[in-house]
């Protein structure tokens, strides 16, 4: 980019929003994600990535992280970015959607901009890793952004022509206050309790345990490596946390179907109102980490007739209350407390010899699911058919046990809330961790008190049969895995959101 075109862009970044775009951004635009996927598309992947070592989580040629989950258009996000050796870089930032299947929009670019290494954090009481870097650049997020989950991809600037050049990418999501019928809240608190940047440091490495409680981790630090290469080991992710392996399929099929969708981070939702302006809440993928205080907003929303479709699995299991960060910025901080429900008995005996009983478990997860996890924890099978006449089943053709092939895993939900009145088990069936230790899973389904429904998939693969979005791969786990997009996982979910959106 030339001196004047990058003078152009970063004057841009000061732009406050007028009085029509902020109303705008509150208002009902039924078409707005179908008119933003007629623009072109644009190529988001990395071309070139190298981590610091072959077992490395890290990328720390260039890496970098953003000071907020998520942001609303005409505030300012800032980009901390470190490069090492000191280079120049650039930062192409990209809407995630269907694009006439690119798979993401370019919205701006920012730089060539100086880039230089920043600390490594030493390890802090309740083995915290929170970075304390020095802000690399500055966005004022434009007024016509529309919500969604956005990509920068950080490109190194080569002095000499005959030198490479290194990327990673940074993630976050623009949000608004627009009433829509689908609310896609992405279960970025999961993809920080998994991040092991810079080397192994999880809410699951602390020595006493891998669900130890007290052990925190922030959101100021760069996503590393997905953590679980044993089910994606994908370099060409590294920086966007888990999105392109469990968000990114149901984001691409929703806006290429034309969906009336807003995004948002789990923190979101810590504001009750947030929840209520949508028809339908969706839980995408892993969504395992919870504040108590999402719980109880997503039990009140369902009583006040709120669709929530768990599309995602080992949902709400871990009590994990936000906190603010070192610089006092709110919400930046995720610690482990306990676990949500009654502990199961294979729970019970196992923390009890390496760290004593949690305390206060949190309430069932079962009253806003109609399922939970269940022991063993993992494993893989095949979805299926339990209820074939049920609405939900309508056009797929599928009958009493016909199964989709590897579409449970890599963790599910089972033991079904026998006491709910009306909850019925679609489908269920085996599992096996390991591939050999056999658990069972059941998926879901039950009515709110105002007609609104309660859909529990009971597999974080569910995504997977959706669409295969270019720089998306299929996962593998415990031996096992989905096939990619399927007639008949498309038209279940398009059944439970017709259904959904009928009832208010």
């Amino acid at each position: 980019m030339d001196r004047r075109r990058f003078l152009r862009t970063t004057s841009a970044l000061g732009l406050v929003p007028s009085l029509a775009t902020a109303t705008a951004a509150s208002a009902a635009q039924p078409d707005l994600i179908r008119r933003e996927n007629e623009r072109a598309g644009s190529d988001f992947q990395l071309t070139r990535v190298r981590l610091d070592s072959a077992k490395g989580y890290r990328s720390s040629l260039i890496e970098g992280y953003c000071s907020h989950q998520s942001i609303r258009a005409g505030e300012t996000l800032k980009l901390f970015v470190s490069t090492q050796p000191a280079a120049r870089f650039t930062v192409e930032i990209f809407r995630m959607g269907y694009y006439g299947g690119a798979g993401a929009r370019l919205m701006q670019v920012l730089g060539p901009l100086p880039g230089r290494p920043q600390p490594t954090p030493t390890l802090a009481d309740q083995r915290l890793m929170e970075c304390a870097w020095e802000p690399s650049a500055t966005l004022t997020i434009p007024t016509d952004w529309p919500s969604g989950v956005y990509l920068g991809r950080l490109t190194t600037v080569p002095d000499a022509a005959d030198q490479p050049y290194w990327q990673s990418y940074v993630i976050f999501i623009v949000k608004d206050d627009r009433p829509a019928d689908i609310l896609f809240q992405c279960s970025d608190n999961t993809w920080q309790a998994y991040n092991r940047w810079p080397v192994n440091e999880s809410l699951y490495t602390d020595p006493r345990a891998a669900h130890a409680p007290g052990v925190s981790v922030s959101f100021d630090r760069p996503y590393g490596l997905y953590p679980q290469t044993s089910i994606v080991n994908q370099p060409l992710g590294v920086g966007s946390g888990e999105f392109l392996l469990w968000e990114y399929p149901l984001c691409y099929w929703l806006e290429q179907q034309g969906y009336d969708v807003t995004y948002c981070s789990n923190v979101d939702n810590l504001e009750y109102s947030n929840l209520t302006r949508a028809k339908t809440l969706l839980s995408v993928g892993h969504d395992e980490y919870w504040d108590l205080r999402q719980y109880h907003n997503v039990k009140r929303a369902i009583d006040d007739g709120v669709n929530v479709l768990w599309l995602s699995a080992n949902s709400v299991y871990m009590v994990t209350p936000f906190s603010a960060n070192a610089a006092n910025q709110p919400n930046r901080r995720l610690t482990r407390a306990t676990c949500y429900g009654e502990f199961r008995e294979e729970e019970k005996e196992a923390y009890a010899k390496v760290l004593g009983p949690f305390e206060n478990p949190g309430p069932d997860e079962r009253a806003i699911i109609g399922a939970r996890t269940v022991v063993p924890f993992n494993g893989g099978g095949d979805w299926t058919c339990a209820l074939p006449d049920h609405w939900l089943f309508a056009d797929t053709g599928m009958k009493q046990g016909d199964s989709i092939p590897g579409l449970v895993g890599w963790e599910f939900h089972g033991d079904p809330d026998q006491e709910r009145a009306g909850l019925d088990v679609v489908a269920q069936g085996n599992v096996w961790a390991g591939g050999t230790r056999l658990g069972h899973y059941a998926a879901t389904l039950f009515e709110g008190p105002k007609q609104n429904i309660v859909f529990n998939a009971s597999t974080i693969f569910w995504s997977q049969g959706l669409a295969s979005p270019p720089g998306h791969m299929l996962p593998w786990s415990h031996w096992s895995r989905p096939h990619g997009p399927d007639p008949r996982v498309q038209k279940i979910t398009a059944n439970a959101l017709a259904r959904a959106q009928s009832s208010r």
